[in-house]
């Protein structure tokens, strides 16, 4: 670890406690060598109008998606984000961003994808900071290129992709969206969300939606509050996650792995988005997660 970690008491509580700062934390670290702040928002132009000094931007369409392949970038293109970024694999890296930190989340966990060893988010994001009215900055950092290695993607254990979905249900499927998109009552996504033909879940999904998980300022709930919304799953269990677009489900899995424990937690980021444009795939509808149709 380049930094030291956040002593705050309710971090203290969580499975992986090194996974996670507070604003205080963060504002009086800012600048210390070592440190790469991340700014990845589900509204891009936000960091435009003010971000955490010294922080740069990630955009989660642009920059981590391959431009022709439906999948993330890869090592190369990763290393040299960082190096244009100024990232060094030795830096403690704090991601934060809007939406509750969807995003910041979903940058975190292709972060994990390419092993980077110290990477954390900023409990309530942008959300947190910006309400706190801490210092904010237009300026657009100009850092030295660093010199990141190339380091090949590890998708597993972290991903999960459709058709090992359709080959086994694993043992706990959880759907992280809002109940009106599970129970197919909700044709609308979202702005961000690519629209479906068919609206349901995927069979087998029970529906725990993530924003359970934080206050309406974006902050994690206590530990204890965390482990009652999850109570009935067991922790060493295969478990997958999804949502619309993967957005949400990264925030769930950051949960389940760094506030929980969960040993076997996997993303499935092509979520709903993808399944429910695939032809002949099955959907169940209702709020019986086995209720299942073509």
């Amino acid at each position: 670890m380049g930094i030291e970690l956040d002593d705050t008491p309710q971090f203290q509580q969580y499975a992986h406690p090194e996974k996670f700062v507070s604003a205080a934390w963060l504002s009086a670290r800012l600048g210390v060598p070592g440190l790469k702040v991340v700014e990845s928002d589900e509204d891009a132009f936000l960091y435009d109008i003010g971000h955490i000094p010294g922080a740069v931007r990630i955009d989660w369409k642009r920059d981590l998606n391959d431009p022709l392949v439906r999948d993330f970038i890869d090592g190369e293109a990763f290393a040299e984000l960082m190096r244009s970024r100024g990232i060094n694999r030795d830096d403690t890296v704090v991601v934060y961003g809007d939406s509750s930190n969807w995003w910041a989340a979903y940058t975190a966990w292709v972060f994990e994808l390419f092993g980077h060893p110290d990477v954390r988010l900023l409990d309530g994001g942008r959300d947190a900071w910006m309400g706190e009215e801490r210092d904010t900055s237009f300026v657009v950092p100009d850092y030295p290129r660093s010199d990141y290695p190339v380091v090949q993607r590890q998708d597993a254990p972290f991903r999960a992709f459709a058709s090992e979905l359709l080959e086994r249900t694993p043992a706990q499927l959880i759907d992280a969206r809002p109940a009106p998109f599970y129970l197919g009552e909700d044709p609308n996504p979202g702005p961000s969300s690519a629209p479906s033909l068919r609206q349901g879940h995927i069979p087998g999904a029970v529906n725990v939606p993530w924003g359970r998980s934080v206050f309406p300022n974006a902050r994690f709930r206590s530990l204890e509050d965390i482990e009652a919304i999850y109570a009935d799953f067991d922790k060493d269990a295969e478990t997958v996650v999804y949502c619309q677009l993967g957005e949400s489900s990264s925030h769930t899995w950051y949960v389940l792995k760094h506030i929980l424990g969960f040993s076997n937690v996997a993303l499935y980021d092509g979520s709903w988005a993808e399944w429910g444009n695939m032809v002949r795939m099955p959907v169940a509808k209702g709020d019986n997660p086995d209720n299942a149709a073509d």
